[in-house]
């Protein structure tokens, strides 16, 4: 039979042996490690099996998920204000701004954490008053500042740092013809802020604020240096301390460090749809109508406060 088609092209994919090559050895060395990873009598896999449900690491996830977002909250709140104060116009705003992210992206963290972990030492005793002057009330470090709340506040400065300087560049990535739009309308700078710059600025922000929240959760395994010893990587540490078994402990921090991240990176995806919407194909971050319901302008239209067509009473 002949081809109707008269001088078709029979094009045939241009052939990639080493590609093919390429996978076959990556997935033999994958096969490998597997391999190795489940005949290995060190792991200790019943031991793992046996303590990955355990009491007091399922504590340390608590007191772990905890501090992660307790001290992100914090962070994110500090680091808006230190983004508004870096583009500030006032020089003694920028000043504050600029010197403490200098200090705490210049400090390690676990310097940072020893430090709090002092300040009862360092400072016995806080007050609050007039300086120089008559004090209004007092109280003693060690009673309020508590392990639990010295390790807290110890992340979320050193993570309002480097969350300043993302927020920042969220703020800047707005266009300045809509700051001046809006005070066109008369909105004040405060409202412009929260309506207008944010909204449009979280969709740089969500995505490395996402990673710096997924770093901070690995991070709480530092807070042994103020000490506080509730956490997920100390519980495990002790456990395998204890039982002179080390590396199965650590197999099962990392199997739950593992299982919360992926959760984060999840929910991360969602948040970076929801604030991505608008930007790139017509059909990226929307959200899928309702089965059976009817769409948003459907809705629009039935309630009846729009007219058919909007351009009847000036069209001659």
């Amino acid at each position: 039979m002949s081809d109707p088609i008269p001088h078709r092209i029979h094009a045939r994919p241009v052939p990639r042996p080493g590609r093919v090559v390429g996978a076959l050895v990556i997935l033999v060395i994958a096969a490998m490690a597997l391999h190795g990873l489940v005949t290995n009598a060190t792991f200790r896999w019943d031991t793992v099996w046996l303590y990955l449900r355990d009491i007091v690491v399922i504590r340390g996830i608590g007191w772990t998920l905890v501090l992660t977002v307790g001290s992100m909250a914090l962070a994110i709140v500090m680091a808006v204000l230190l983004a508004v104060m870096r583009r500030s116009d006032n020089p003694v705003m920028r000043g504050v701004s600029w010197t403490y992210i200098w200090f705490f992206r210049g400090t390690p963290v676990w310097v940072q954490l020893t430090f709090w972990g002092l300040l009862s030492v360092l400072y016995p005793r806080l007050s609050i008053g007039v300086p120089f002057g008559p004090e209004f009330f007092s109280f003693s470090t060690k009673d309020v500042v508590t392990a639990f709340w010295a390790a807290l506040l110890g992340l979320a400065f050193n993570e309002a740092a480097y969350l300043a300087e993302i927020v920042r560049a969220g703020l800047t990535s707005v266009d300045p013809g809509q700051e001046e739009a809006a005070k066109a309308l008369g909105m004040s700078n405060s409202t412009i802020l929260r309506r207008v710059v944010l909204p449009q600025a979280m969709r740089v922000i969500v995505p490395p604020t996402g990673n710096e929240t997924i770093s901070m959760l690995k991070t709480t395994s530092l807070v042994i240096a103020v000490p506080f010893t509730l956490e997920l990587f100390y519980a495990t540490n002790a456990i395998g301390n204890r039982l002179y078994q080390p590396i199965p402990l650590l197999v099962i921090a990392s199997i739950w460090y593992l299982v919360i991240t992926s959760i984060l990176m999840v929910g991360q995806h969602y948040l970076e749809q929801y604030y991505g919407r608008g930007f790139g194909s017509e059909t990226k971050g929307r959200r899928p109508p309702r089965p059976g319901g009817p769409s948003r302008q459907e809705a629009i239209q039935a309630a009846g406060t729009t007219k058919d067509d909007p351009f009847l009473e000036v069209t001659p």
